[in-house]
């Protein structure tokens, strides 16, 4: 039963691990070389970086461009046209990014004032993000279940930054050597993905074409999925950045060692949902009740996952700051254990946001992050000023149960999937066999 169970999903299984290998390599790897650039730049100095990072973060969302799950439904639905969506994808994304990036300037300019520390921070941070275009080769690889290419591409970058980052530990560098680290890392990454996807696809490059007809699909399906992102990444690291106006760099840094173990997580999800995204697609097609059968399943994993998690990081979490980020940091501790049960709404959103895609759904993924972030921005601005970075963890808190859950249930047709993440929250009162939960 069990093996009949594992040789039916073995191509998933097996992508699904080469994702996490990925990702759980990439967190302890990050997690480590973060400790070692907070203890040795400081609250104060590792707040401007964190700042940087996360401004960037803000004005990346244009280059998103609404694709990402949209260009893999597409790729997996009509390959005679692979060569259109991936070329007119590409094309897409580098206007959004290079948009953002001057937007970026311009906010550094103007409120951080040319050649400051800041400016030159968030300037080399958002140059990175012009790399990120060539991630279209990811979906690629997403779409075709082969995710250990872009797991060599993605450890390429990563192995080349952090011994960069070794290295200006050791020279006892600034600021701007650790940002730099960024963009190496963002360029590594593309040439890798570039190189892999040459070596291993049948589609040449030179057969990516930019398609106007294409782009006006493209955009006219994933413009609010595009807008959506914009608000995700809003309610993901605006906190950071209110903080800066109203706190200042120190307490950013002090919040960002917090944010930095709560979600470093956050890639559990993303891993688990698109691997079983083709399959979700198919299932859809073939067989709706076995479809909301793996949906439900899905949610109940995510949960667990989410919940053992949290209830970790809630029991150790002084313990945790103090052993890796020293009493410097040691503020950070009361800020975790609020960051860190957002984890509950986040992983569950993963099944959602592909949810939305197959069902074509595509306006409540701009209903429910807009209404995110506009509870993130509001609540940041009356709770910073009268909690500092507590008051902004709980801001995160709230706004994830809002968008990613308590939102569901106002419209009729997400209101089934609110359902599902609900029976999932009493899983173990399922488990245990109790009526009425099955």
């Amino acid at each position: 039963m069990i093996l009949d169970v594992y040789d039916k999903f073995k191509k998933y299984l097996h992508n699904t691990l080469w994702i996490m290998s990925d990702k759980l390599i990439s967190m302890v790897i990050v997690f480590f070389l973060t400790v070692l650039v907070a203890r040795h730049l400081g609250p104060e100095n590792f707040g401007v970086l964190s700042y940087a990072i996360s401004v960037a973060a803000l004005l990346a969302a244009a280059g998103h461009m609404g694709l990402g799950g949209l260009v893999v439904r597409e790729l997996v639905k009509k390959p005679d046209e692979r060569g259109a969506t991936l070329g007119t994808s590409l094309a897409l994304k580098l206007v959004g990014m290079v948009a953002g990036y001057v937007v970026l300037l311009v906010y550094a300019a103007i409120y951080e004032g040319v050649g400051s520390l800041e400016f030159i921070a968030i300037a080399i941070a958002g140059a990175a993000l012009l790399f990120n275009p060539f991630n279209v080769v990811d979906f690629w690889f997403q779409a075709f279940v082969q995710a250990k290419y872009v797991t060599f591409a993605r450890l390429a970058g990563l192995t080349v930054a952090s011994l960069l980052n070794l290295v200006f530990v050791f020279m006892g560098a600034g600021v701007i050597y650790f940002v730099t680290t960024t963009l190496i890392q963002a360029i590594v990454i593309a040439i890798s993905l570039l190189t892999a996807y040459k070596i291993r696809s049948s589609l040449r490059l030179s057969e990516w074409k930019f398609n106007g007809a294409r782009a006006k699909d493209l955009f006219s399906q994933g413009w609010l999925v595009y807008l959506g992102s914009i608000f995700a990444v809003i309610n993901l690291k605006m906190d950071q950045v209110m903080l800066r106006w109203f706190e200042g760099a120190e307490s950013v840094g002090v919040y960002a060692v917090a944010a930095q173990l709560s979600e470093a997580w956050y890639f559990v999800p993303v891993a688990i949902v698109a691997s079983f995204f083709p399959k979700l697609i198919e299932l859809k097609e073939k067989d709706p009740y076995a479809f909301n059968k793996r949906l439900q399943q899905l949610f109940d994993l995510l949960f667990v996952l989410a919940l053992a998690i949290a209830l970790v990081m809630t029991l150790f979490s002084e313990k945790l700051i103090i052993v890796f980020f020293g009493y410097h940091y040691i503020e950070s501790a009361s800020i975790l254990v609020i960051h860190t049960w957002a984890a509950i709404f986040i992983f569950m959103r993963a099944a959602f946001s592909k949810w939305i895609l197959i069902e074509g759904a595509l306006v409540f993924s701009l209903i429910t992050q807009g209404l995110g972030a506009l509870v993130n921005v509001v609540l940041n601005y009356f709770l910073i000023p009268r909690y500092g970075a507590e008051g902004a963890a709980y801001a995160t808190l709230v706004s994830y149960a809002c968008s990613s859950f308590f939102s569901l249930l106002i419209y009729s047709k997400t209101r089934p999937i609110f359902f599902m993440m609900l029976k999932s929250l009493f899983w173990f009162i399922r488990l245990a066999g109790l009526r009425g939960f099955r």
